[in-house]
């Protein structure tokens, strides 16, 4: 539906960024009585959106070519389940008849199969953003027949806002429900959503009555942020603090097609932890304990914000174990670990902008989300990794890396360095701006042909003056107030698996003789030389 007459400002808080074609009511298709009836449940409770229920391939057959999409979804959770792959199947239709179609998409973060897998695999995807993990789409950057931007999380909306990504054409978003009034209740992400409704000239929502009914009142999303010279302080100083609405707004004249679905998200398999889990955590936990002790933390802790993985989870359930209660977290993802900790009463809330759960926790949670909802808050993302508010809360921020250096520059992003594995996400965000920051890996891989630490990180995304805990599962090394030089000594000896430390120790001895300078002593000809042994033989261990 085209609309006409006045314009109408879209603003970003206070600041007027561009316009849209205002509408006041039903389009032509609209005002055929019938045209549409609500199926199934009553999540679509607004009869003017409920005109506009269609296939998902109706709604697919909306979108144009060449158009910016803003998808909804984060670590496989609130994504659109139905019209990615309604719109797959219309590229593939396109270049069957030899006319190529093309569209770039942007998420929260990573999303499942029924989005990134269907699309990348017609090479229908031209550009993605901000992060995935889906290898299909993996293979296509990394053979060069997609291209991709690596941004951090809590960058995107503003990007988008600034017009740095060009004109959002369509936002495809899933929610759990449409109110009577016509607001819209997110599912199990936030994401980018508001961003995306905000700033798209049209909008496609996906009503999903698999999510629980009870996410309503969870969400917290804020309409204050603005751009420079606009911007006010973002008032949150407690994890459960809500200081915007639960549910997104969005015109009724810019939603041209409702989509019904029921569909689970993509539920992420945790294993148990193995014993090289336990041992990084039972780090972790060791020097936290030092930390309450010394009086530099107090015994509740500090906000916790975790990245997504088994050691991660293995930390979390090595909490339970923690001597007081009151714990917090404000990170991104919410994880099994932390829904047992709220169980066992350690965690009293936790701020995030999605949900990361394994197919068994995920039924206790929707059949009990009106029991967790006063103790989760779902953010957007650029408020849930917003750099100001993790610097206020002080949060103790883990994350995992590919590998780190003898110097504590950390590679996360890229594999051999050039090879895209998933993308930097959040962790920058808590990174630099975290009271503490821990990155954490074993210290091999690969059956022990690559070393997690190295002489030099083949591609840096966390300097060496973002990182202040390396931890694997042969030790942990404190890097705060150390020189270069000092902070070597403790990763050598403390995080390098024995079978490269001998060859660690030989590297800085030599560099210690012939660099150019000693302040980071190295040798530039062999810094990267594990990396080159292992591209030829397939180890970076020598003869």
């Amino acid at each position: 539906m085209r609309c006409r007459g006045d314009t109408a400002i879209r603003r970003y808080g206070d600041t007027a960024i561009s316009t849209y074609p205002a509408c006041s009511g039903l389009g032509p298709d609209d005002e055929k009585a019938g045209k549409r009836s609500v199926t199934g449940h009553s999540r679509i409770r607004n009869s003017l959106l409920a005109r506009r229920i269609v296939t998902a391939e109706e709604a697919a057959a909306m979108i144009p070519a060449d158009a910016n999409i803003g998808m909804s979804g984060f670590t496989g959770a609130g994504y659109p389940k139905a019209v990615p792959g309604a719109l797959a199947r219309r590229i593939a239709a396109a270049d069957a008849a030899g006319e190529p179609m093309r569209v770039s998409v942007w998420t929260g973060a990573s999303t499942a199969p029924e989005l990134d897998g269907v699309l990348a695999a017609t090479d229908g995807i031209d550009l993605r953003l901000p992060y995935q993990s889906d290898p299909v789409t993996r293979e296509k950057i990394n053979s060069g027949r997609m291209e991709y931007i690596d941004l951090h999380l809590s960058h995107v909306a503003q990007s988008v806002w600034q017009g740095f990504l060009g004109p959002l054409d369509v936002a495809v978003v899933e929610v759990s429900a449409i109110t009577e009034d016509g607001h819209l209740v997110p599912s199990s992400s936030v994401g980018n959503n508001k961003t995306w409704i905000d700033q798209a000239d049209k909008v496609i929502l996906e009503v999903n009555s698999w999510q629980a009914e009870e996410l309503m009142g969870m969400h917290d999303v804020y309409y204050g942020t603005a751009l420079p010279p606009r911007r006010r302080p973002i008032a949150v100083t407690g994890p459960g603090d809500r200081i915007g609405v639960p549910y997104l707004r969005c015109p009724a004249e810019k939603v041209i097609a409702v989509v019904e679905t029921h569909a689970p998200d993509r539920n992420t398999p945790f294993k148990s932890p193995d014993e090289i889990s336990r041992r990084i955590a039972g780090h972790v936990l060791d020097f936290l304990v030092n930390e309450v002790k010394q009086g530099r933390l107090p015994e509740s802790l500090l906000p916790l914000q975790s990245g997504v993985g088994n050691v991660a989870n293995a930390v979390l359930a090595g909490l339970e174990e923690w001597p007081a209660d009151g714990l917090t977290a404000y990170t991104e993802v919410i994880q099994d670990g932390m829904l047992q900790l709220i169980d066992s009463g350690k965690l009293d809330v936790v701020s995030a902008t999605a949900f990361s759960l394994s197919s068994e926790t995920v039924e206790k949670f929707n059949a009990r989300a009106g029991e967790y909802r006063d103790r989760i808050v779902l953010r957007p993302q650029e408020i849930s990794n917003h750099p100001e508010v993790v610097r206020r809360l002080g949060c103790l921020a883990m994350n995992g890396m590919i590998e780190a250096d003898i110097y504590g520059n950390i590679n996360s992003t890229h594999i051999m360095g050039s090879r895209v594995q998933n993308g930097i996400g959040g962790s920058g965000d808590f990174a630099r701006n975290g009271l503490i920051s821990f990155f954490l890996s074993p210290s091999e891989a690969k059956g022990g042909a690559i070393s997690a630490i190295v002489p030099m990180v083949s591609h840096v995304d966390h300097t060496e003056h973002d990182v202040d805990v390396i931890v694997t599962e042969q030790g942990l090394a404190d890097l705060r107030g150390l020189s270069p030089k000092q902070r070597a000594r403790q990763i050598i000896d403390k995080c390098a698996h024995p079978d490269f430390r001998p060859a660690l120790e030989e590297y800085y001895q030599r560099a210690l003789h012939s660099s150019h300078g000693l302040h980071t002593p190295h040798m530039l000809d062999q810094a990267l030389s594990w990396h080159v042994r292992y591209l030829a033989s397939g180890s970076m261990q020598g003869d």
